[in-house]
């Protein structure tokens, strides 16, 4: 029996006519109030005692990241197969909205959408640093080989770490939603994806936690992004001879006009802002690698692509399964620091991204969304890194070099968000492209922080499809200003670290995920079985019964001819009888 405190709770109307009740203003407080607490309490703390603060979290997130390491591999691995399984199997063909509804965008504008709200600000911060980080300054352990080896072993481990299963987790959440959001008419809230295991409970406290959580950890994320952004680009500036050196009033100015940029953004909405802002850096993300490949050693890195491609897909397996566990303590700093990580920091990513895509997703099948959201943008993001990757590597490897310095002791050194801009001054019109790249990190954080932006506002109105535009600007500004207190009190890596907490327990809840789809779609496919079956018997026995009425002379005329005579003669022979008698 249904909680009776829970049944009031769906008042207001959403897509579904099942958005949760509202509090003043049109927002579900059971998700606001916890979630805005836990942000600025936190916040407070890290800015009034950021060591202690960082060294409590620091603590925990090692714990986490060391004890719970082998576990993350093992979840991300099974979401890469849970994937793959809904779109290769006869789940492919469900259609997540009405069977005869077609997609709400075009496959370019929800490409770019997908794009740029994933793993935008990413690809440009590490696409040349991370391949040459693991080829010089921090070579995972037990990796063997030296030169060209060596450099494709790494290659082939930031394809690990940036390709099939980084987007299999968000496919999880993603179609999850979708589904729940377009064929269920459900409301826009992560609660929604567990209704199939839960049932009524995801209405009450239960579905509040799991909202509330997905809230902090999309803040969480966005606003340690806005920092790794920032970053990135005042030492762009600084590269440029624009400043002289990156300072807090330069970054705390940046983040202040990019969230300004993002509130202007998110409040004209998904179908204006966000899709004309994902087309455009689409375009320009295009344009700036074919200038790289162009201006950089073209054949060497279309040749070094196709060999990538053939080295992960070796190396794919063994990778997925990777704990180091034979390394001992530099194996484990190791990938507590790199795979660990990034399995987590997508995980705390998924609530975000996994609701903004299975918004844009209407009127796909569950096999277009897979290989939309699995496939696409891996292939690209493969080809992202062969190039800017491959063209650092090149320059290190075979050319001036430059791009890798050493600490004091000699050891070799990558500083992440110098090594784009170093590497694009060595190539023809280096400053103009210092610049575009400075524009794509300023519009990919754009779409990241206002589909982010609205994100947060749909969960903590109640899953209200079209938020208020107040609340959408107040998740703005408060994920602007989160990321401005840490930054000054020295605390972004404490936030980091939030992010990564919060990715545990949504660990648990994807997993669940996993099995609430499965139940669901399993359920639906029965049910289209049977309509099949229904209709096929139905037909049949219309075709049997017009060809009866139409052709029975042609089915039964000489039969019943012949039984007729049979009567008849019967008779005569019975009447010849009695004539006898």
């Amino acid at each position: 029996m249904p909680d009776p405190s829970t049944d009031d709770a769906l008042v207001s109307r959403g897509e579904g006519g099942k958005v949760l009740s509202t509090g003043p203003g049109g927002v579900h407080l059971a998700v606001f109030v916890p979630a805005m607490v836990t942000l600025v309490v936190v916040s407070g703390v890290a800015i009034a005692l950021p060591d202690q603060t960082q060294a409590l979290l620091g603590d925990v997130q090692s714990t986490i990241v060391e004890g719970f390491g082998w576990y993350y591999v093992l979840a991300v691995a099974g979401f890469v197969v849970f994937s793959l399984w809904m779109g290769l199997s006869r789940f492919g063909d469900i259609k997540l909205g009405p069977d005869e509804e077609e997609p709400e965008f075009s496959v370019l504008a929800w490409f770019g959408m997908l794009f740029a709200a994933g793993m935008g600000i990413g690809l440009v911060f590490w696409g040349a640093a991370e391949p040459l980080t693991f080829t010089y300054s921090d070579v995972k352990p037990g990796m063997t080989g030296e030169g060209p080896e060596l450099a494709q072993k790494a290659m082939a481990q930031v394809f690990l770490h940036w390709g099939f299963h980084a987007w299999a987790i968000y496919v999880v959440v993603g179609l999850a939603l979708a589904h729940s959001i377009h064929s269920r008419g459900n409301p826009v809230s992560i609660r929604w994806a567990l209704e199939p295991l839960l049932g009524d409970r995801v209405r009450g406290w239960m579905g509040d936690v799991v909202d509330t959580v997905a809230v902090v950890g999309t803040v969480a994320g966005v606003a340690t992004s806005l920092g790794l952004g920032v970053t990135q680009i005042s030492s762009g500036l600084v590269h440029m001879g624009l400043f002289d050196e990156t300072s807090d009033e330069l970054l705390v100015g940046l983040i202040v006009v990019i969230t300004l940029l993002a509130t202007a953004s998110v409040v004209s909405g998904v179908g204006r802002g966000i899709k004309w802002l994902s087309n455009l850096n689409l375009g320009l993300a295009a344009i700036f690698l074919l200038a790289v490949l162009v201006l950089g050693p073209s054949l060497f890195l279309l040749r070094e692509w196709v060999q990538n491609i053939g080295v992960y897909a070796r190396d794919v397996l063994p990778l997925s399964f990777s704990t180091s566990a034979f390394t001992g303590e530099e194996g484990q700093r190791w990938q507590a620091s790199w795979t660990t990580f990034y399995w987590g920091w997508w995980i705390s990513w998924a609530p975000f991204v996994g609701v903004f895509i299975a918004r844009i997703s209407r009127g796909r099948t569950v096999r277009e969304f897979v290989a939309g959201v699995l496939l696409v943008p891996t292939m690209v993001t493969f080809l992202w890194f062969s190039v800017l990757g491959g063209a650092a590597i090149h320059r290190e490897m075979f050319g001036e070099g430059g791009l890798v310095g050493e600490d004091a002791d000699g050891n070799p050194v990558v500083v992440a968000e110098n090594v784009l801009f170093d590497l694009l001054g060595g190539l023809p019109a280096g400053t103009f492209l210092s610049g575009m790249a400075i524009v794509l990190v300023v519009i990919f954080f754009i779409t990241s922080a206002d589909s982010g932006s609205l994100v947060v506002t749909m969960l903590a109105s109640g899953g209200e499809a079209e938020p208020p535009t107040w609340s959408r600007v107040l998740w703005a500004v408060v994920e602007g200003l989160v990321a401005i207190g840490l930054l000054l009190a020295g605390g972004l890596v404490a936030l980091q670290t939030g992010a990564i907490i919060t990715a545990l327990p949504f660990s648990l809840i994807m997993i669940a995920i996993c099995f609430a789809t499965h139940r669901t779609f399993r359920a639906e496919h029965l049910m289209l079985l049977r309509a099949e079956r229904r209709q096929r018997r139905e037909e049949w026995q219309r075709h049997v019964t017009s060809d009866l009425t139409d052709n029975f002379d042609e089915h039964f005329g000489a039969p019943v001819n012949k039984q007729v005579e049979r009567l008849f003669s019967r008779r005569d022979r019975q009447r010849g009888i009695r004539r006898k008698d």
